[in-house]
């Protein structure tokens, strides 16, 4: 019988038999207990990365980035290889780009997507070979371009009318060759479970399909630019690959189109692969994607009598999310009793929607466990908050924790690896916490924190003798 506190709970959280247990599918293959009840992440206990680096804490595990961009590496040249073509796996640096992230999955055999100026200069300072670096964006710079054709960058992806003109100029006047795909819209958005397939898709990236054409036609004019091919995107998060089925095939339509008109070398379908975040997410293996996934591209080359292109994808969340987890210091606990009679738990921590905007952003969910100790109350529906000063500063929506949860004990948050980072903020002054890797018992320090003077750093005012009025 269901409590008047569970009666809170969503319908997919199923209270655990053991409050304190680790479900595998959110936590990095070396988080376990030890004999004291404490998490480790990687042989090293959290109360020791606590004390050693203060909290918030983003951890971020260096095997398992590691061997999940090995396994997109292994499982996407194993189905192309099937087929008889090649695959790319781009690691997409908008989930989590520091230069040590970057030399891991170059390592690992892997290129590098950027979508910026600032983290082309990430991935350079990494020493991420230009002709390995893929350049998106909708709205990318003249300085951006320039600097991007200067060095070499392998690829740019096209996403307007007026980015061919500027990268037109810019080979021009530079006497450059500049390798570019063209980003399309295929009509496809797919989140998680579910894709939607519309003739017409209301988004800032890429052209529409029916306008492909004429963007292609307009490049094969330019001296400067080489046509290599089409990109396509279809959305985060996704489980299963039906999405990538339908989209795949709306842009083989194009794709076999455009070779009347001359070669085209490459399909990159993007990425948006989904990780678990909760215990009920069931995410899509690695193998079964890319299996599946590049079938479904050979099928539909067999269809229009075309030869498969070589095949580029860019997973970004799925390699480095869970290879991430959050360090909180709990501050205070709260029960707060509503009209329907039941009571919600409000667990306060040291951090919030400063390092993780994701839940106030997107509604997204995450876990957390007791990780300074096991508990030993039951098993109490919980919401975890930050300090900031909105309501809508939540960590962890739902969760079931002990209800011995006190001040001073750590809570630990999974598969924080991807998007928490970039999105963080200095909200209400807070400082952005550190990034530390871990490996075999080790931790360093790839990302500084953030200290109050950093912050207070960029107030112009600070030290003025008078207030104008």
């Amino acid at each position: 019988m269901l409590s008047p506190a569970d009666s809170l709970a969503p319908e997919w959280l199923v209270v655990p038999d053991d409050v304190n247990e680790l479900p595998a599918a959110v936590w990095p293959a070396s988080t376990a207990r030890d004999g004291d009840g404490v998490l480790q992440i990687a042989g090293i206990p959290t109360t020791v990365l606590a004390e050693t680096y203060g909290t918030p804490l983003l951890v971020i595990d260096e095997d398992e980035v590691r061997s999940r961009a090995r396994a997109f590496r292994v499982a996407f040249d194993a189905a192309a290889s099937d087929h008889g073509t090649t695959a790319q796996v781009y690691y997409a640096g908008k989930a989590l780009l520091t230069t040590t992230v970057a030399r891991w999955v170059v390592d690992e055999g892997l290129r590098v997507d950027v979508c910026t100026g600032g983290e082309l200069e990430v991935a350079l300072a990494a020493g991420v070979a230009p002709s390995s670096l893929g350049f998106h964006g909708n709205n990318k710079s003249v300085a951006e371009l320039e600097r991007a054709v200067a060095v070499g960058i392998g690829t740019i992806i096209v996403d307007s009318a007026i980015e061919i003109e500027r990268l037109a100029a810019i080979t021009a006047r530079t006497d450059a060759v500049q390798r570019v795909l063209v980003r399309v819209i295929s009509g496809v958005h797919a989140e998680t479970h579910d894709f939607l397939a519309t003739a017409h898709e209301d988004q800032k990236f890429g052209f529409p399909l029916a306008e492909a054409e004429q963007a292609v036609a307009r490049i094969r004019e330019i001296p400067g630019l080489d046509f290599v091919g089409l990109h396509c995107h279809i959305g985060s998060q996704i489980f299963g690959v039906a999405g990538f089925r339908e989209s795949a095939s709306r842009v083989l339509e194009l794709h076999a189109a455009l070779l009347e008109g001359g070669p085209v070398p490459q399909l990159n379908l993007g990425g948006g692969f989904g990780i678990a975040y909760t215990s009920v997410d069931d995410p899509t293996p690695i193998e079964t994607l890319a299996g599946e996934i590049v079938d479904a591209v050979a099928e539909g080359c067999e269809a229009r009598g075309i030869a498969i292109p070589a095949l580029s994808f860019e997973p970004g969340r799925a390699i480095v999310g869970t290879a991430g987890v959050t360090i909180y210091e709990v501050g205070t606990t709260k029960d707060v009793a509503l009209e329907s009679g039941a009571t919600r738990r409000y667990i306060s921590v040291d951090g919030g929607m400063s390092d993780n905007a994701r839940p106030a952003l997107y509604g997204a969910q995450f876990s957390a466990r007791l990780a300074s100790r096991t508990g030993e109350g039951a098993a109490q529906l919980s919401r975890v908050v930050g300090k900031h000063c909105e309501s809508g500063d939540i960590v962890v929506d739902h969760e079931y924790l002990p209800a011995d949860v006190a001040p001073g004990d750590l809570l630990a948050v999974p598969a924080t690896g991807a998007y928490c980072a970039p999105l963080a903020s200095n909200y209400n002054h807070v400082p952005r916490p550190p990034i530390v890797a871990v490996r075999d018992g080790r931790s360093t320090v790839i990302v500084r924190g953030e200290t109050i003077a950093d912050v207070l750093s960029r107030d112009a005012g600070i030290g003025a003798s008078e207030i104008h009025r």
